[in-house]
């Protein structure tokens, strides 16, 4: 079966988020980097999605003039098989992708990226809703700590358990880094 690497808005902009912190950010670079990785060496397309949207003004770190619209440092160099940008949370609207993965034959999705129940988990429903078999690396996803409508914390590691028990055999089979390359090359 034919794989494909999806690194879904591994991009600076996110440190411009009051959000932000670097609490999780090794562990998750590590596993990023490890599958981009595992997957050149592999022969396994890798393709790059970024997200851009809103004013296009300079504070906008998700507009193009920003300039933060490119790789989150630390993130390891790859040559792109494709580059797509897009300005809703999954990456198949709008940006032509799904075009790019049918033209190519691709039949697996490995899912990676920021964030973890945003842009990744609706990407991967969506790409299962196409036909698509979908590996998700929750390794390989970054989140931070939200605030629930009633004030509480949601913490990063429960949001991330949550969209692993939601996606886990209805639309994707949860993969560790080691797992989902094993996968691509059988």
């Amino acid at each position: 079966m034919k794989t494909c690497l999806i690194v879904i808005d591994v991009q600076e902009s996110f440190r411009h988020r009051p959000f932000f912190t670097e609490h999780d950010l090794p562990a998750y670079l590590q596993a990023q980097n490890a599958l981009i990785d595992g997957c050149v060496a592999q022969g396994i397309p890798v393709v790059r999605v970024f997200h851009s949207d809103g004013p296009e003004v300079a504070e906008n770190p998700f507009s193009q003039v920003s300039g933060q619209v490119r790789p989150l440092q630390g993130l390891a160099t790859f040559d792109a098989a494709a580059t797509f940008t897009k300005s809703r949370h999954s990456a198949l609207v709008g940006t032509g992708l799904d075009v790019w993965l049918t033209r190519h034959g691709i039949q697996r999705l490995i899912v990676s990226g920021i964030r973890t129940e945003q842009c990744c988990e609706t990407t991967t429903r969506h790409a299962s809703d196409l036909g698509w078999d979908v590996d998700y690396v929750t390794d390989a996803t970054l989140t931070w700590d939200m605030v629930q409508p009633d004030g509480q914390v949601l913490a990063a590691a429960d949001i991330k358990t949550r969209t692993a028990t939601v996606l886990q055999g209805r639309f994707a089979t949860l993969c560790t880094v080691q797992q989902a390359l094993d996968r691509a090359a059988a």
